[in-house]
């Protein structure tokens, strides 16, 4: 018998058992963190120290939502009571990528998934942490959603520069007209030198319609994929993705980004796609703007709107933009950069109207500029 006090020797086996375990799991390079069921951090593995920067001794006992960015860091009590309560999985078993939180309070994009573990005493939650900041991972990821976003821009650009494509080809066309009409009046008088002036009439005239030709194959082209189409989609999904899309640019790692996003306006009808081109766009301007500002803030918020739509805002801390550009944002090759083409806001205008929304910026209060984007909201539309 042991002493009086003193652990039996099941207590000491199952003790060396979870060193053991410990151990192992040490060995792994990516982070493993386990949470008990009220969100509780019991374990804390190596790879997790290195990547978030804390201690394990430091977090044990501590509320996992420390290692999140909002609007996780305030929801994910609700998100564990909600599965605990319904079985309802939002994440568990899913992988997907989102962002987390160091103790430096930078954020960065990660592939979690997360695992339910049956213990004696109830269970425990272990999520599995990949950092795609240089992950080989994170073009296997990412790279079909860049290449969605590039190509939206391709076919949302078609309405934006419809005039110029106009013009384009009219010159070619009118060419074409004033050569042969020209070839014509000399044929009614075909002498040596007019025959020899209407052949080289017709020569132009037939490179002209050649440059005509080879403009209509570019824009074929250009819209090869074809149309979208619109679905129900999570608003704070297109958020996480976009913002994770975004931080992979190693400049904007100092930038505190902060959402607050309505849970009670979560579902639109939308391209995805689209509006992850809309994000993109409003987003990456933002941190062009902050790049000389000493402190740089990005805030992404969302709500639902007097008309049933779901606004969302994207707000920074920038110089903001003088009212004679802010009146005329949204008019193609308008730009607030010396190298801008002034496009992306003119298409963020399509994308957004097509959809059913409207877009428009003011002062921020912040310090720089907000940029509010209505989208449809899904409730509105199983209401219709």
């Amino acid at each position: 018998m042991p002493a009086s006090g003193a652990p039996s020797g099941g207590v000491l086996a199952a003790f060396q058992r979870a060193e053991d375990l410990h151990a192992l799991i040490d060995t792994v390079p990516d982070a493993m963190v386990v949470i008990d069921t009220v969100g509780r951090i019991i374990s804390f593995s190596k790879g997790a120290e290195r990547m978030f920067g804390y201690g394990e001794d430091e977090l044990l006992g501590e509320n996992v939502s420390v290692l999140m960015p909002s609007p996780d860091r305030e929801q994910h009590d609700s998100y564990l009571g909600h599965y605990l309560a319904t079985g309802e999985k939002r994440i568990i078993g899913i992988g997907r990528v989102t962002t987390a939180r160091r103790r430096d309070g930078t954020t960065f994009p990660i592939d979690l998934a997360v695992g339910e573990v049956e213990l004696p005493d109830g269970p425990v939650f272990a999520g599995f942490i990949r950092d795609l900041t240089e992950s080989r991972e994170t073009e296997r990821l990412l790279h079909n959603l860049q290449n969605e976003l590039a190509h939206t821009s391709r076919i949302t650009s078609m309405g934006t520069l419809a005039t110029s494509i106009a013009h384009e080809l009219n010159q070619p066309l009118t060419a074409v007209t004033n050569y042969m009409q020209a070839a014509r009046d000399l044929l009614a008088d075909p002498t040596p030198d007019n025959l020899a002036l209407a052949r080289e009439a017709m020569d132009e005239s037939a490179k002209e319609a050649l440059r005509a030709g080879q403009i209509v194959h570019r824009l074929r082209d250009f819209v090869a994929r074809g149309e979208t189409t619109r679905e129900m989609v999570s608003l704070q999904r297109l958020v996480k993705e976009t913002t994770a899309l975004v931080l992979l640019d190693v400049s904007v790692r100092n930038t505190d980004f902060v959402t607050r996003l309505d849970p009670a306006a979560d579902t639109v009808l939308v391209d995805p796609v689209q509006v992850q081109q809309v994000l993109l766009n409003i987003m990456r301007n933002a941190l062009e703007a902050m790049a000389d500002m000493p402190v740089r803030q990005l805030a992404v918020a969302s709500v639902q709107d007097a008309e049933g739509m779901v606004r969302v805002s994207v707000s920074d801390c920038g110089p903001g933009i003088a009212p004679e550009v802010m009146a005329k944002l949204f008019q193609p090759f308008i730009s607030t950069k010396d190298k801008g083409m002034g496009l992306g806001l003119s298409i963020c205008h399509t994308i957004v109207t097509s959809l059913g929304g409207k877009i428009w910026a003011e002062p921020s209060e912040l310090g720089g500029t907000t940029f509010h984007f209505t989208l449809t909201s899904g409730d509105l539309e199983r209401q219709g």
